[in-house]
């Protein structure tokens, strides 16, 4: 049985390039990206991209100081604790803000939903504090239905910025038949297939639960494709109405030019108003426009969206350098936070292991 459902796991990534590893989606272009580096005769030139977050945002940034760079009605109620901390301070913590369960829990410095999770009592908490070995943020969930990826930036000078993709985000949820099992609900989608040897560790107590027909229970209450959320382009909702809300939103944010921001919210149209939403990620330079995720798009829709971020990362970069002087990152900086990275995608991979 293993077998075989590694078998068709393998013909499921290997025809829809959605699930490819990073390396070989990016492999063929990068190229383009050595190109970038030439004409701006800087191997780490992204730096100057948003010059209020570390690195620009590319690499090993922390969520919580671009939390703080955030205006405070914007985004979750967020505090953040080193690893050994004890349950105990991080409710006291917790009362203080007001925050009550259910929680999210997550690295500090985090990359593709790894290590995120929904803390619905002391117990869990408890046990994701005794297993994290890494800085981590305890916040309020947000429970608004939605969740959205917008994708903004701002050429440096330029008096309003600009929307360049949208992903609306389908979470992993599952509706009953009134005679199948979680499990087996989980084996009719492909998408799902792939989330399937995870779930059955997280979800071990209730994985051969029957769902009444018609019931709708969600697995993975976060949007994240590597945790089997669907995404959506739904680019063709760029309006000028959303553009000014979320311009005036990122414009509150100092020196923010290049990013993508991940929000929980009610309606399109309150969104819209800048009514009724939550910032739950503000992304920088590394960003992807992940609206080419979207399973209608070929692998070369992917690298023309690609390029084209990278080209308005480029000119934002060179615009910050020229206009106000801002260095880029010398290249033993840039080396150091490349070997900074590469340890901690260690740690957390087996933090992530010991976790599962």
């Amino acid at each position: 049985m293993l077998k075989k459902l590694q078998t068709k796991t393998w013909f499921i990534k290997f025809f829809n390039w959605e699930y490819w590893p990073f390396n070989v989606v990016y492999g063929p272009i990068y190229f383009y990206w050595i190109w970038l580096m030439i004409r701006s005769r800087a191997v780490f030139f992204f730096n100057t991209s948003n010059p209020a977050i570390s690195n620009g945002g590319f690499l090993m940034e922390s969520k919580k100081d671009i939390y703080d760079l955030l205006p405070e009605q914007y985004y979750p109620s967020t505090l953040l604790f080193q690893p050994g901390s004890t349950a105990a301070v991080v409710l006291q913590e917790m009362n203080k803000k007001n925050i009550s369960f259910p929680v999210i829990a997550k690295p500090d410095i985090g990359m593709r939903g790894l290590l995120v999770q929904k803390l619905h009592s002391e117990k869990e908490l408890a046990n994701y504090i005794s297993s994290t070995k890494v800085n981590f943020l305890v916040q309020d969930y947000i429970d608004y239905e939605n969740e959205a990826g917008i994708f903004y930036y701002r050429y440096p000078g330029e008096a309003k910025g600009n929307i360049s993709g949208i992903v609306g985000k389908e979470l992993l949820t599952l509706v009953g038949d009134g005679a199948s099992s979680i499990e087996t609900l989980l084996m009719k989608d492909q998408r799902f297939i792939l989330q399937l040897p995870v779930l059955k560790e997280t979800h071990a107590d209730t994985i051969k639960t029957i769902l009444q027909k018609d019931e709708r229970h969600v697995l993975v209450p976060y949007g994240n494709h590597c945790r089997g959320s669907k995404f959506i382009d739904i680019s063709d909702l760029i309006d000028e109405p959303l553009v000014d809300t979320i311009d005036m939103i990122c414009q509150q944010v100092p020196e923010f030019y290049y990013g993508r921001m991940d929000i929980r919210y009610n309606t399109w149209e309150e969104l819209k108003q800048g009514k009724n939403f939550s910032i739950i990620e503000l992304n920088g330079a590394g960003s992807e426009p992940t609206h080419m995720y979207d399973p209608k798009h070929s692998i070369f829709f992917a690298w023309k969206e690609i390029i084209r971020h990278w080209n308005i990362l480029y000119k934002i970069s060179q615009l910050n350098h020229q206009r106000k002087k801002l260095p880029y990152m010398n290249f033993s900086d840039g080396i150091k936070m490349l070997k900074e990275n590469a340890a901690y995608v260690k740690t957390i991979s087996i933090n992530l292991k010991q976790t599962v």
